[in-house]
């Protein structure tokens, strides 16, 4: 692992995933909410720059993106009446707000306001290595960042029993998901081949159901553990539901 957390890309936010993808994961970093609409000539020279800036603070901020017109739960929300509407989330609550199209210089202030000093469990995470997150679980046994990134080096270690009992500890993120996945299929002896050898390994599970949890278990897991916009994961979600329901 290096010494910086790991950089999450930009979610293109619903009204369905915003609690997860937003309120949620702001327990762990601060997320700014960019709230756009194609139509909008200042979001589109905006939007960039927010990627941009964000990118630059390595994982320790995330990013957001709501497309307002396909999502008006989360623009009233917000009460919106004028985009671009950028918003800072922090602990599941708004920190701070912009209306309009700043220039890159504003935005960059904008977000590094919201990163602050590392705390001593913050650069203890930040080494990255096995002693110094136990070291960081000693001064804060719930610190989201350091168990996440312990379980994922135990992981690929091959203790994934170990990295399941960490994940405990905390709220369910996307994040801890893929984690906790990797770690049932590791200790089930399972390998994910995310390769060709993929649509077999899940043909072949789908025929045990509806009766095998296990079968069932396994599925999600190998789902969890694809890219986010794999294709395969809505063909897998969609043939699962169909078995069960």
């Amino acid at each position: 692992m290096t010494g910086t957390l790991p950089v999450m890309p930009a979610v293109d936010v619903t009204d369905d995933t915003f609690e997860q993808a937003v309120l949620e994961r702001s327990d762990s970093v601060p997320v700014v909410v960019d709230l756009w609409a194609p139509w909008c000539g200042p979001c589109q020279t905006l939007g960039p720059v927010i990627e941009r800036v964000v990118d630059e603070t390595g994982g320790k901020v995330g990013l957001a993106k709501v497309n307002i017109d396909e999502n008006p739960r989360v623009a009233s929300t917000f009460q919106v009446q004028s985009i671009p509407a950028v918003f800072a989330i922090s602990q599941r609550k708004i920190v701070n707000h912009f209306i309009g199209a700043l220039p890159e210089r504003s935005v960059r202030e904008f977000v590094q306001s919201l990163v602050g000093q590392p705390s001593e469990v913050d650069q203890l995470v930040a080494g990255g290595d096995e002693a110094s997150l136990r070291a960081a679980l000693e001064l804060d046994p719930a610190h989201a960042g350091a168990i996440t990134a312990l379980a994922d080096l135990l992981v690929r270690r091959g203790e994934g029993e170990e990295a399941l009992s960490l994940l405990e500890r905390i709220p369910e993120t996307p994040e801890t998901r893929r984690v906790a996945a990797r770690a049932r299929l590791a200790d089930a002896g399972e390998v994910p081949d995310l390769g060709a050898g993929l649509d077999d390994r899940v043909r072949t599970l789908l025929e045990r159901l509806p009766g095998d949890d296990e079968a069932r278990q396994e599925i999600v897991d190998l789902i969890e553990t694809m890219a986010d916009d794999d294709p395969r994961r809505t063909e897998y979600r969609r043939a699962l539901a169909s078995r069960l329901f």
